[in-house]
């Protein structure tokens, strides 16, 4: 399935009475929960999925903040919101779906492949007069099966090949997490390894959020913000193709992608499968690598500027 649908193929789905599993995934890194929103607003027959407890697990620091869920506790929660095998899912949040892209890899990961984000979101949705419901949906408990592996993913043990469906070493040991971080710390040497976080996180110049500023030495920046149009649409693949290349990505590229905790690399990932190239995530991401110390940490503009370890007197790193 195609990685996008857009408001008007989607009101024609509904129209025509084709089954489609809607999800609202809206949710805000430190900002309110996004149930409320969904509560007072969303699209008819849309059910919300809590990207903290439904789409992240929990483990220990140096895994980071948002851990890939069991594929277990992954199928109950899809089960609740009413997938069955062979559905239809179309996911959408409201902020240029960096956070239903989450929903998006982690289905494919778990080999549910008719899934696709809405373009737009919400907003395009409300922009184009279609209806809005309010209150809670609470559909009937679907069947879906969920497995995991079927994305490739670096950091967590072994590279886990998403063609292969290759085993990475358990999600839940940290000494596995950092033997699998050597693979991450390789990763530039022989390809492409893109920080999709903010510039400024990415220098090294803020750190809001986990305990060392700066980014995987040899990694380039590639803020997620720049994926999107200004009314949060994609931009088209010929753009993206062409905003990739100038940061030295081709279709031949081995490509990894990582964020500030693993969610909106997905929303990165999703961007170049737009533009035609296949990309591995770093699930862990930033908040996994700055819980090492003993890794090291770049600072500045340029991808290997300068590197500092976690015994460094500079201020910058903590």
């Amino acid at each position: 399935m195609k990685t996008l649908i857009n408001v008007t193929e989607l009101r024609e789905r509904m129209q025509a009475g084709t089954r489609t599993v809607l999800l609202d995934v809206r949710w805000t890194l430190g900002g309110p929960h996004g149930h409320d929103p969904y509560l007072r607003g969303h699209i008819p027959g849309a059910v919300f999925v809590d990207l903290e407890t439904e789409l992240s697990g929990h483990g220990k620091a140096q895994q980071g903040r948002h851990p890939l869920p069991d594929p277990a506790a992954l199928t109950q929660a899809a089960r609740g919101w009413g997938i069955n095998s062979g559905d239809t899912v179309v996911a959408y949040d409201d902020g240029g779906n960096m956070a239903a892209a989450r929903l998006w890899w982690l289905l494919r990961d778990g080999g549910f492949d008719r899934v696709a984000l809405l373009d737009g979101g919400l907003g395009a949705w409300r922009a184009a007069g279609y209806p809005i419901a309010d209150g809670d949906q609470r559909p009937p408990a679907g069947d879906v099966q969920l497995a995991s592996g079927r994305m490739p993913t670096i950091g967590i043990g072994t590279i886990k090949n998403g063609a292969t469906g290759t085993e990475a070493l358990g999600n839940d040991s940290v000494s596995s997490a950092s033997a699998g971080l050597d693979d991450v710390r390789r990763w530039p040497s022989s390809g492409v390894l893109l920080d999709a976080r903010a510039g400024e996180r990415y220098r090294g110049e803020t750190e809001p959020m986990d305990p060392r500023a700066g980014h995987i030495p040899g990694a380039v920046n590639a803020p997620t913000s720049a994926n999107l149009t200004a009314d949060k649409r994609f931009l088209p693949p010929a753009e993206l193709a062409a905003r990739f290349a100038a940061l030295g990505v081709t279709p031949s590229s081995a490509v990894a992608v990582y964020c500030g905790s693993g969610v909106t690399a997905a929303h990165e990932i999703a961007a170049l499968e737009i533009a035609g190239i296949r990309a591995t995530l770093f699930p862990g991401s930033w908040s996994a690598w700055s819980n090492h110390p003993e890794l090291p940490v770049a600072t500045g503009p340029q991808p290997a500027q300068r590197q500092q370890t976690g015994n460094s007197q500079n201020p910058a790193i903590k």
